[in-house]
């Protein structure tokens, strides 16, 4: 009976490392920056050797990134049949996981770091911006197929112009629905003259 208790002991440990890893990289972020911040210190604050970090991540930027994204949810793809509904379902993604509290806390370090830090900025959009931006875009390719949005609009562009209203209702707007009913605007009138359902 006893052997049943001892099937897997690995995982657990496992995940309770990657959990002290994480939390160590926050804090440490939080009292003396990212500049400042080492593998081993967070080795040292997470109580595990760097060798357990390293196996998990390829660098400083890479564990960084890694833990300021680690409770931001992926966009899922919305399918509704309509670019509006669609277009709606991504930014209420948005303002669920940017605009509140924690959101705007993390998302205000990940652009002062992407600014001091090209490796940070480079890694950071690669795991995190690129994936976001591939959900909208498909949402568009697919409303051009249906005939709802006309094949000109300029998918990055949109993607572009949406992410730097976002930023700057982060830092600026502290009504999260204010924000994502300015944003619905902000798309109609982005789309106003490419569209076939105004």
């Amino acid at each position: 009976m006893g052997h049943s208790t001892k099937s897997s002991p690995g995982r657990p440990r496992s995940t309770e490392a990657e959990e002290a890893i994480v939390q160590a990289t926050l804090d440490l972020l939080g009292e003396i920056g990212y500049h400042r911040l080492s593998i081993e210190g967070v080795a040292a604050r997470a109580k595990v050797g760097k060798t357990t970090i390293y196996r998990r991540y390829d660098s400083k930027e890479d564990l960084v990134a890694t833990a300021l994204t680690r409770h931001r949810p992926e966009f899922r793809v919305p399918d509704t049949g309509n670019l509006w509904s669609d277009l709606d379902d991504i930014l209420q993604q948005a303002v669920k996981s940017d605009l509140s509290p924690l959101g705007r806390q993390t998302l205000a370090m990940i652009i002062s770091l992407a600014s001091t830090s090209p490796q940070f900025a480079d890694i950071y959009w690669k795991k995190y911006v690129l994936p976001r931006r591939r959900v909208a875009s498909l949402v568009l390719d697919r409303a051009k197929e249906r005939q709802e949005l006309a094949t000109s609009v300029d998918n990055d562009m949109i993607c572009d112009l949406m992410t730097g209203l976002l930023y700057r209702l982060v830092i600026f707007e502290s009504n999260a629905e204010q924000s994502a009913e300015y944003m619905r605007r902000a798309l109609a009138f982005l789309l106003e003259n490419s569209t076939t359902h105004p």
